[in-house]
């Protein structure tokens, strides 16, 4: 049976990185992976768990098929490692930190993931992305418009995207994707 990829997305600041580390046990048990992103920006840098490549690495990987998704975003590049495909057909269920941007390209190839998105209200998102440094005001109020943008609509064509609200405790944000999982999967599945 193949799995399921689980595309969480989600704007800055929503903690979706703090959310995937405090999930990671639980969806193991459930079968679930959580694939390690390949990002044109230091290992270094803060944030996610993620393989930080130079640009001239990232587009070596992307001319020889090595990423199944990549896109741009934000300065950097991004790519999903072609290895969640072994995963997938193997019956592994794969959550990947994806792009709001990107999401009806990953759905053309793989049209059964779940989408869920990760949302904040904005005076919590405002603080987190004070709090964490890396972008100026201007940058921040311009995160904030575009979060506003994409939370209007429910739905991309036939596919319901799901929403988490995290602004409040994580352990509950961790509960409720666990339990979207479950009531998500075909009966053979998660």
């Amino acid at each position: 049976m193949d799995g399921r990829l689980i595309y969480l997305m989600g704007p800055s600041g929503s903690g979706k990185d703090t959310l995937i580390d405090a999930a990671r046990e639980p969806l193991r048990a459930l079968g679930c992976e959580v694939v390690r992103r390949v990002i044109t920006r230091s290992a270094e840098s803060k944030g996610e768990e993620a393989v930080g490549v130079s640009l001239a690495e990232f587009e070596r990987r992307r001319s020889e098929g090595d990423f199944a998704l990549f896109w741009h975003a934000h300065g950097l590049d991004y790519g999903i490692p072609i290895e969640i495909d072994q995963w997938l057909g193997t019956g592994c269920h794969v959550l990947m930190n994806g792009s709001r941007g990107h999401l009806l390209a990953a759905l053309e190839r793989y049209p059964t993931l779940l989408p869920v998105l990760l949302t904040v209200k904005d005076d919590v998102l405002r603080e987190r992305l004070l709090r964490r440094g890396r972008e100026s005001l201007v940058d921040i109020e311009a995160r904030l418009r575009r979060n506003g943008l994409f939370v209007a609509d429910g739905s991309i064509g036939d596919v319901l995207i799901h929403r988490l609200d995290n602004s409040g405790d994580l352990a509950v944000t961790v509960k409720s994707l666990l339990s979207l999982l479950k009531l998500s999967a075909k009966p053979d599945q998660i």
